[in-house]
């Protein structure tokens, strides 16, 4: 019987070129996913690149460090102290401009020594006669009043500096069934010259009436001088509202510019955004005969 021969198997010599392919795609692959799951942020490669370029082109440049996000642009504040000292000039100048339109509109009245103006930076009085303005123990504004006011109205109306009336009497008793006592006296008479200066344009948010009646004297009130210096009406001008609640807290007889009052005057003078409601009486009125 004839021997079968054993037949040879061919050798495939290519057989890596499968285990390669599929290693060449599994990588192609894995990069693929990589690639998807990365993004390239622009904005991060360009303040990288020009902070090397400033590095390395400008040795004697300050070196800052690298941002990891994307860089905000700085917004420069100013500086508030500057800012609080030019509000503060302002104010002052404002305060010295107001004066200066009062003396000028009332010379003739300022050397018959019926209306007075003075101050500083924080702010001016202007002191008015009550024999000026109203009838003896009386807050009905007389004919004259209604001119003086007018005009002092037309000063202080294009500025924002609050403003408070202080009514004051001599220390004659008044007892009449409308005023009681100087406590009424002198707070009526501050809230008519407030309700003048709002019909003559002021705005109302920026005013406040005050009586102090006979409890602030500037002059002796055993004298019939004395009294008549005694009964009058301050209008205060102040430079913003802090400065107005410390003076009218004491009165503008008594305040002084001290350093707690130079520390309120540090704000800019602003118009209150709602209307203010008018104070009531301080202090006790007196009579005026």
């Amino acid at each position: 019987m004839a021997r079968r021969r054993h037949q040879e198997e061919h050798e495939n010599h290519e057989r890596w070129l499968v285990s390669y392919a599929d290693f060449i795609t599994l990588l192609f692959a894995f990069f693929v996913v990589m690639y998807s799951i990365s993004s390239l942020n622009e904005g991060k490669y360009k303040i990288l690149s020009d902070s090397l370029t400033g590095v390395f082109n400008q040795p004697d440049r300050a070196i800052k460090p690298i941002p990891v996000g994307d860089e905000r642009p700085r917004t420069t504040e100013p500086d508030r102290s500057l800012v609080d000292e030019e509000s503060a000039q302002s104010s002052a100048d404002d305060l010295q401009n107001i004066a200066n339109s009062v003396r000028e509109a009332f010379g003739d009245l300022i050397q018959s020594d019926q209306l007075k103006v003075s101050g500083n930076e924080l702010w001016i009085e202007i002191e008015l006669s009550s024999s000026l303005l109203f009838t003896s123990g009386d807050a009905i504004p007389n004919n004259a009043a209604f001119d003086i006011i007018e005009k002092v109205a037309k000063i202080l109306a294009p500025y924002e500096n609050p403003i408070h009336v202080e009514g004051f009497t001599d220390n004659l008793p008044i007892q009449t069934a409308q005023f009681p006592t100087n406590w009424e006296l002198s707070t009526a008479r501050a809230a008519s010259i407030v309700r003048m200066l709002t019909m003559d344009g002021v705005n109302p948010s920026r005013l406040a009436a005050v009586g102090y009646g006979e409890f602030q004297p500037v002059a002796d009130n055993t004298t019939a001088e004395g009294r008549g210096r005694n009964r009058r009406v301050v209008l205060v001008i102040s430079r913003n509202l802090d400065v107005r609640r410390s003076v009218s807290g004491v009165g503008s007889a008594n305040a002084k510019p001290d350093a707690a009052l130079q520390r309120a005057g540090t704000q800019p003078a602003k118009a209150p955004a709602a209307p203010v409601p008018q104070a009531g009486a301080v202090n006790p009125p007196s009579p005026v005969p």
